[in-house]
């Protein structure tokens, strides 16, 4: 796969990431939010192949709207609150987030390019 479509892919699945982080941000406090958040990105991280490119870039995503929601509003408040569910979700997605990062590089044993042994039989 080309670099270009490579980040083609990043830049969409950032995206992505960014409106399920925001989905599951703003349905939290409901426990089946709550939970159907984080099962999409357990779903979405387990579904989409190794690489900065998918994996990551969707759980970058994700993390930044989980990010930006515990910046306070100019009202004083949160969009993430002080509770089970908030604690919840913080480390649901911190939790897949490091399962991202950790699966990120090539699978142990793997060849970049799987075209032709370069010793010929």
């Amino acid at each position: 796969m080309s670099l270009v479509l490579r980040g083609g892919c990043a830049a969409g699945l950032l995206v992505v990431g960014a409106a399920s982080g925001l989905a599951a941000v703003l349905l939290h406090q409901h426990g089946w939010g709550l939970a159907l958040g984080l099962a999409a990105a357990v779903a979405v991280a387990a579904v989409l192949p190794r690489g900065w490119w998918s994996r990551l870039a969707f759980m970058l995503g994700w993390m930044g709207a989980v990010a930006y929601a515990t910046v306070p509003r100019p009202e004083g408040d949160y969009l993430i609150a002080a509770n089970a569910s908030g604690y919840a979700l913080l480390g649901g997605s911190f939790l897949v987030l490091l399962v991202a990062l950790a699966t990120s590089g090539p699978a142990r044993g793997a060849r970049e390019d799987p075209g032709e042994s370069p010793h010929p039989t």
